[in-house]
């Protein structure tokens, strides 16, 4: 069944060091911000900062297991990058549907992540095709 416009999914974790590391290490992003503590006290975050990627697929997470659920297919996605998410912060995504195409079994969704504060580290739009096994 095809999601409603108004409906909504969310998702919190709460990503550690090890987290951080282990996602570079997956996707190949060593990038010293976010595994050189030494490094990262140097920058203007003062202290390492996750992937905003690792975000990113807490969305992604919710579209292929909830929001619309498996058979998701995603055909594109925005992101804005708003503050950095740091080791230690409870992100919260969200994602909201604004529009459905039944015909095309095309659904938009908002995605938002949020810390533990509420504050805003990322937004975004997501355009996925639901294909769900019946």
């Amino acid at each position: 069944m095809l999601p409603k416009v108004g409906d909504t999914s969310s998702l919190t974790r709460t990503i550690t060091q090890d987290d951080v590391r282990s996602f570079g290490t997956l996707v190949g992003d060593l990038n010293p911000i976010h595994v050189d503590d030494e490094f990262g006290k140097k920058t203007r975050f003062g202290r390492c900062i996750a992937h905003g990627m690792w975000g990113a697929s807490l969305i992604s997470t919710i579209l292929g297991t909830q929001l619309p659920g498996p058979g998701t297919i995603y055909l594109s996605q925005t992101l804005s990058f708003q503050a950095p998410i740091y080791p230690g912060d409870t992100v919260t995504a969200l994602v909201t549907v604004l529009k459905v195409r039944e015909d095309k079994r095309i659904v938009t969704l908002e995605t938002v992540c949020e810390d533990q504060a509420g504050k805003l580290l990322l937004k975004g739009e997501a355009v996925v095709l639901y294909e769900p096994v019946e």
